[in-house]
């Protein structure tokens, strides 16, 4: 095979298990998953240095949690738009600008001291996540075709993402040592990094003209303010309170949108989401997971995070070597996941997986004060580990599987943001939860945390029993497609 670094490509080149994977290959790989492992890293580094940033520049929680909250509006509030644009505009020409802004907002962002100026940085670098997210795994769908080498390729993507988050929380440790402008530094160069390979190594693609009137702006609009107001209604709402006026108005808005968002793409000749790719059960059920798996693990960490650290006492860092054996188990995962799912199919390991997860929520339930890590918080994080390395690669494969190469992007988008609004909406939900807590020891125990985990433990139950369902309903259909999954592509649009 040619060199992607020297091949004048006009379209995706297919790689196949039989055709074999080249040094090139594997750096193009390299590329695409080095731009998710950094937006993992990115959130948990952040989140680890929270309490240095507020220090330091004397914010308020109520102001300090919108540096998280303000990445996570502008991540789940795009991804839809762009992973359609890149599927309109070049997948290759949308992950390089975007990397590119990603990096530089990066170490703006480790230079300043203005909160609402470093507010708006994590904005911009959650804007750009939503264009590189998707377009990279876009990329990878469209140059390896589908059977063992997309199954291979999207494993090891998968893994890299959780890997990242997993490692996160280790780096942030370690660099809030040093100062928490160290944490906002280094994805910034690691970003100009994988830009400057992946001009050389991502292959250009042929597309059709670009014309405006096949772009849905009318769809664009509505489908982001709808979920950049749902996103900002969630996570001010443990502020401001779920009943209060700022919090009704602007969910009565995000649906109100909604419903125009679906109008519209009815109607539309060219829409932003053809609504046919969510009739297809398999990749409903992958998005619908997507929320409730890292949704749940998301508010779980919080609470765990803030237990260890403010009841226990526990150091950034000591709380991060914690958290690493789950990073460790999904990192040596990523090299059998692939086989594992051709043979195993990706319904039964996301059932495995939420399984474990529900299994490693209830342990914790167990825990007290003075309990010896290896008997309260090791079984868990290994359980988690298992959840990760299991459902994270199973539900990102399921979901673009039996997509058009011109929908990859559509498909990547609509899984990511149900992973982004699930962690919004979950994580504002304990927040709550934990905010309204009242009595106990606060030298031995954290207000709430018991009511916040168990409602985890009953979104993955609830999570576990739909997939048994899909589970049994894919048993009972026609022979399944490729990864055991039904990949009967949805009824398309005859388009002129």
């Amino acid at each position: 095979m040619t060199s992607l670094l020297t091949r004048p490509a006009t379209q995706p080149v297919h790689i196949t298990e039989r055709s074999g994977w080249t040094t090139s290959t594997w750096i193009l790989l390299v590329v695409l998953c080095g731009a998710l492992f950094l937006d993992g890293l990115d959130i948990s580094m952040v989140g680890v240095a929270l309490p240095s940033i507020g220090a330091e520049l004397a914010m308020e929680p109520s102001s300090l949690q919108w540096i998280v909250s303000g990445y996570v509006l502008g991540y789940g509030g795009l991804l839809l738009l762009g992973g359609r644009v890149s599927d309109l505009l070049g997948r290759r020409q949308v992950f390089l600008a975007a990397a590119a802004v990603f990096g530089i907002a990066s170490v703006v962002s480790a230079t300043v001291s203005d909160p609402s100026t470093l507010i708006a940085l994590r904005f911009v670098k959650g804007v750009a996540a939503a264009f590189t997210v998707p377009s990279g795994l876009s990329i990878i769908t469209t140059t390896f075709a589908e059977g063992p080498a997309r199954s291979r390729a999207l494993s090891i993507y998968t893994v890299c993402g959780a890997s990242g988050f997993s490692m996160g929380l280790v780096f942030g440790g370690v660099l809030t040592e040093v100062g928490w402008r160290a944490t906002m530094l280094l994805p910034g160069p690691l970003a100009l990094l994988v830009f400057a390979v992946g001009w050389l190594v991502i292959p250009r693609a042929e597309r059709a003209p670009f014309r405006f009137a096949h772009f849905d702006l009318t769809g664009a609009i509505t489908s982001t303010g709808a979920l950049l107001l749902l996103v900002w209604a969630v996570v001010q709402a443990p502020e401001v309170g779920w009943t209060s006026y700022r919090t009704l108005s602007a969910l009565a808005a995000s649906v109100l949108l909604a419903a125009a968002f679906l109008v519209t793409e009815r109607r539309h000749a060219h829409p932003l989401v053809r609504l046919g790719i969510v009739r297809s059960l398999h990749i409903a059920h992958a998005n619908v997971i997507g929320f409730v798996m890292f949704g749940s693990y998301a508010a779980f960490q919080f609470v765990v995070t803030l237990y260890l650290q403010d009841v226990l006492g526990w150091s950034p860092l000591a709380m991060a070597l914690g958290f690493l054996p789950a990073g460790l188990l999904v990192v040596a995962s990523a090299t059998m996941m692939d086989s594992v799912m051709e043979r195993i199919g990706t319904p039964r390991l996301i059932a495995v997986g939420m399984a474990a997860f529900v299994g490693g929520y209830l342990l914790f339930l167990r825990a007290e004060a003075g309990m010896a890590y290896a008997a309260f918080l090791l079984p868990t994080i290994l359980l988690l580990g298992v959840g990760f390395a299991l459902c994270f690669p199973s539900i990102n494969s399921q979901a673009t599987s039996g997509v058009h190469d011109d929908e990859q992007g559509l498909a990547s988008g609509l899984v990511n943001t149900s992973v982004q609004i699930g962690g919004a909406v979950t994580l504002a939900v304990v927040t709550a939860i934990l905010g309204s807590a009242h009595g106990g020891d606060p030298s031995t125990t954290l207000p709430g945390m018991g009511s916040a985990v168990t409602l985890v433990s009953v979104l993955t139950g609830v999570g576990l029993a739909l997939t048994i369902v899909f589970v049994a309903l894919q048993a009972r259909r026609r022979p399944v497609g490729e990864r055991g999954v039904d990949v009967e592509q949805p009824d398309r649009r005859v388009e002129a």
